[in-house]
């Protein structure tokens, strides 16, 4: 694990530990890190009785990057959750939305356990057939 994953991994975990998860007591946690920057930014999901009002860790930092430094790119993704077999990968949401601040079907996803537990992949393993701004087609 190299020294900024390392720091993404910490930072992921007290992003789960802060997270509100009251209904489904599924607390998870994310770091993205922007393209052309070493800042990382962390989230962690927060449930609403409402379940279309709760918001996933993944989004909650991809949130972060955007709103306090201006970064529209990822570099690559973090996400850890407690459970380790199978670990968790974003939902689908995320995984969309993931794609539309990387574009890049390589971008690296690390997928982590609180043991340490991990795997990476990319996002074109995750969300195949991405939907893109290109594919929307305006009438004239």
């Amino acid at each position: 694990m190299t020294d900024l994953i390392q720091q993404a991994f910490s930072l992921a975990e007290e992003a789960r530990k802060n997270s509100y998860a009251p209904y489904s007591g599924f607390k998870v946690g994310a770091v993205v890190k922007a393209k052309g920057s070493d800042k990382l930014y962390a989230g962690g999901n927060v449930e609403n009785s409402v379940n279309g009002a709760s918001v996933c860790a993944e989004i909650t930092a991809i949130s972060q990057m955007i709103t306090k430094e201006g970064k529209k790119e990822l570099d690559w993704v973090l996400v850890v959750s407690e459970q380790e077999d199978p670990l968790t990968p974003p939902c689908g949401v995320c995984r969309q939305f993931m794609f539309e601040f990387s574009n890049d079907e390589n971008m690296p996803i690390y997928i982590y356990s609180l043991s340490g537990k991990h795997k990476k992949t990319t996002m074109g393993e995750l969300l195949p057939m991405a939907f893109k701004g290109k594919d929307i087609i305006l009438k004239k």
